[in-house]
C-alpha cells in the first residue's frame, strides 16, 4: 500500500451562458493531493432555469467523476485520506447538500439533491464553500481577464518545490 491520497473537487457552472440554447455550461478542476489531474468544461444536457439548478447539476457531474477516480485508485491500490472534497461558490447548493431536511420541489434538481446527499451520507464526499475570486473552476465557464485570470491560473498548478 502507498501513501494516502486526497482529492479535492472545484465545482461551477455558467447559468444559461450559450446564447443560441441557452444551457448552462458546467466546469470543474479535481486534484489529487496538490495535483491537477483531471477537469472538464461542457454544455449541460438540460435547460436549467435557475442558477441552484444549474450549480446543481454542476456538482452532481463532478461528484460523479470524483466517484470513478476514487474507484479507479482503488482498484490500483492507492490508499484515499477520507472523503472528497467538492468546493463550489453557491451558498445555497452548499446548505443544502449539508441539510438532509431539505426538499426540492423541480425533479431533476431533486435528482441531483439526492445524489449529492447520498454521498455525503456516505461519508464519500463533503461538500464546502469557495469565494468565486478562489474557485479555479471559472475558468472552464467563464471568460476571465487580467489580474483574475492570472491569480486562477496560478491555482492550476502545484510547484512541488513551494515550501508553503
Amino acid at each position: 500500500r502507498g501513501k494516502e491520497v486526497d482529492i479535492r473537487l472545484y465545482v461551477d457552472s455558467d447559468h444559461a451562458g450559450e446564447k443560441t440554447t441557452r444551457r448552462s455550461r458546467t466546469g470543474f478542476f479535481m486534484y489529487v493531493n496538490s495535483a491537477l489531474v483531471t477537469w472538464l468544461s461542457k454544455k449541460q444536457a438540460t435547460i436549467e432555469t435557475s442558477v441552484f439548478g444549474a450549480e446543481f447539476v454542476a456538482m452532481k457531474q463532478g461528484m460523479e467523476s470524483a466517484r470513478g477516480l476514487r474507484y479507479k485508485l482503488r482498484m490500483m491500490g492507492v490508499p484515499i485520506s477520507g472523503p472528497t472534497y467538492i468546493y463550489g461558490d453557491n451558498m445555497s447548493v452548499i446548505h443544502n447538500t449539508q441539510k438532509p431536511e431539505s426538499s426540492l420541489q423541480k425533479k431533476s434538481n431533486a435528482i441531483c439533491y439526492h445524489a449529492i446527499r447520498e454521498s455525503v451520507a456516505m461519508g464519500e464526499s463533503n461538500t464546502g464553500h469557495v469565494s468565486t475570486k478562489e474557485n479555479p473552476a471559472d475558468l472552464a465557464t467563464k471568460i476571465t481577464t487580467g489580474a483574475t485570470r492570472r491569480h486562477l491560473v496560478s491555482m492550476l498548478l502545484h510547484d512541488i518545490y513551494d515550501e508553503r
